[in-house]
């Protein structure tokens, strides 16, 4: 078996109330029935770790509804999450080790030539609905994967210089993946990939459906997946219920079918203060993504609960300007914006003007990171540390403008106004999602910081889908700021963002050719990467990608939060992590201590 090395995982844009808590009684731990209703013997997949108590129901709050229960379109967080709970893959990246895991396979083997990956699956497996597992589920999985007309948000992934990845079956258990070349990743790539029920889903994709199904309002006995929970009850606008999956195919060290929870419940808590509310209250037993505010309102109240600060995570928040070619499309107004926007000066004035360290300090009370890059310091293995970070300087942010042809004159109100080569002023728009407060503040900050430089910058916040309509669709923006946070440490979990025919290619996405020699370089070193074995020579391209991003500018990347969450003191196997999800990574191993509090709910 081949072993660890970071992973591949997908990405996407970061971005009533009922507490129904019917009773519910903790159970012995061997009171559980040992699903066995066929000859064949269950290859289970036995887990270290504190053993537990059977029972009770566990309540996380979301910020927002899941659009949808089907991984093949979930882009938003709410969806992931959930699904997350719900379904397994091939192969696993433990979110606390970051290192390769067996999971739905049992074991798997590398050609020599990195061309051809042998994968064999764990014997006697279920679907949450009690149907068997084999082979044919997976070659109809990645079939599925694989159509363009499903319009898998995954299916970029597996596309290997340049022609789809083929998948043939060995035999009931075996599948063999074939490569047109040498993948970098490995068996990275496995990991995040559902395997679907082809008895549920077949018939569907035949008929061009599968897009549609899987709602939240799905019937449960409709829906079928293979993670430790499974659909129980959905009510729009308050909460969706999942419950034990007895066909689980994981155990704890002395052989008790996980996982040990009887429900997990996710409440419907539209606001980061009423989730907080919630929390401090007892009514919900989990809280993730908590802003530093909030996690130190909560830290100096400890009543109960324990907080966890698990150190800066993935996420990179960033300034970009639009830079797409709009052609005849393009008002005047942005056309004349534009060539400040492309003048690589103009980008690093912008940058140079910005105080990170006040945007650490003011957004996440010092518990964050600045960045010069997209890599963060909790990605210590990919960093490229040799990336200056260079304080704000105004006096070097005006020599570049200088440089550039720009100029400053004295405006009636006595303050300095930046002109452009055109003697006209230089104003321009930030968008930012209306929904998230540190991104506003952030945005605030970079308001006064180039206010400093003379330039006037008007804050627009906006719902976050507008925002990203206007970004992805109209491109109809001055500028914005966002953030993305990676799934994992692998470069290859930002394929889609720095490739410049990726979709999240934010400054000038989708390209059929590069725009610019720089992008041009980064799309060969990216794609020299891809098939390079080795992390050393890996890390060595992507150092370099690094460095033209820093200096190229793109995206002005201004910093990292750190990951901010709570759990019940009652909570046993609470263990967070710097990757999604963040506190339920090990939900199959959480349980309550104290089974009297947990009925008592």
């Amino acid at each position: 078996m081949r072993k660890d090395r970071p992973s591949l995982r997908r990405r996407c844009f970061t971005l009533s109330l009922l507490l129904a808590c019917a009773s519910t009684y903790a159970l012995p731990v061997k009171a559980f029935p040992h699903p066995q209703q066929s000859n064949t013997k269950e290859e289970l997949l036995a887990l270290p770790g504190e053993i537990g108590r059977s029972g009770g129901r566990l309540i996380v709050p979301l910020r927002s509804e899941p659009k949808t229960l089907n991984p093949l379109i979930a882009a938003d967080s709410s969806s992931r999450e959930v699904i997350g709970a719900m379904q397994a893959d091939l192969v696993h990246i433990n979110r606390a080790t970051q290192l390769t895991e067996a999971a739905l396979v049992k074991s798997w083997k590398i050609s020599a030539d990195g061309l051809q990956y042998t994968l064999t699956l764990r014997q006697g497996l279920r679907f949450s609905d009690g149907h068997p597992l084999d082979a044919d589920d997976v070659l109809f999985t990645f079939r599925v994967y694989l159509d363009e007309n499903v319009h898998a948000t995954q299916r970029d992934l597996l596309i290997v210089g340049g022609k789809p990845i083929a998948v043939r079956k060995v035999d009931a258990q075996t599948l063999v993946f074939q490569f047109a070349k040498p993948y970098g990743v490995e068996e990275r790539l496995f990991d995040g990939f559902a395997i679907l029920p082809r008895h549920l889903l077949e018939k569907p994709y035949q008929e061009g459906r599968l897009g549609q199904l899987w709602a939240p309002s799905t019937p449960p006995g409709e829906w079928a997946g293979l993670g430790p929970f499974r659909l129980k009850e959905y009510i729009p606008g308050q909460k969706l219920v999942l419950e034990r999956n007895p066909y689980y195919w994981k155990t704890d060290a002395k052989g008790n079918r996980l996982p040990y929870l009887e429900e997990l419940v996710f409440l419907f808590v539209p606001s980061a203060d009423a989730q907080v509310l919630r929390f401090q209250s007892g009514e919900t037993d989990i809280i993730t993504r908590l802003g530093a505010e909030n996690f130190s309102a909560l830290g100096r109240q400890q009543r109960g609960y324990t907080m966890a600060d698990a150190g800066p995570g993935l996420e990179y928040n960033f300034l970009f300007f639009n830079l797409n070619d709009l052609g005849e499309k393009s008002s005047a107004d942005l056309a004349r914006k534009q060539k400040w926007f492309r003048d690589v000066k103009f980008r690093q004035a912008v940058s140079a003007a910005i105080d990170r360290d006040a945007i650490v300090r003011l957004v996440y009370q010092g518990r964050g990171a600045a960045l010069w890059g997209p890599v963060t310091p909790g990605n210590r293995r990919w960093v490229n540390a040799a990336i200056p970070h260079t304080p704000r300087s105004l006096d070097r942010a005006r020599t570049l403008l200088k440089e550039a042809g720009f100029s400053w004159s004295t405006v009636p109100d006595g303050d300095s106004a930046l002109l452009d080569p055109d003697g006209k002023p230089v104003e321009f728009s930030i968008l930012t999602s209306s929904s998230n407060a540190d991104r506003t503040k952030m945005a605030t900050l970079l308001q006064d910081d180039l206010k400093q430089l003379g330039l006037r910058v008007q804050v627009v916040p906006l719902e976050f889908r507008s925002l990203l309509d206007r970004v992805t669709q109209t491109k109809e923006y001055d500028s914005c700021l966002l953030g993305l946070a990676s799934f994992d440490a692998d470069p290859n979990s930002d394929l889609n963002v720095w490739l410049s025919n990726g979709a999240t290619h934010l400054w000038n996405p989708s390209q059929s050719h590069p725009a610019t020699p720089w992008e041009a370089e980064i799309d060969r070193l990216m794609e020299q990467q891809l098939s390079t074995p080795g992390f050393d020579q890996r890390k060595r391209l992507y150092d370099r990608v690094q460095e033209i991003l820093a200096e190229d500018q793109p995206m002005i990347f201004l910093a990292s939060p750190d990951i901010l969450v709570g759990a019940k003191n009652s909570i046993a196997n609470f263990r967070p992590a710097v990757l999604e999800p963040y506190a339920l990574w090990n939900v199959e191993q959480l349980y309550f201590r104290n089974s009297r509090e947990n009925a008592s709910r």
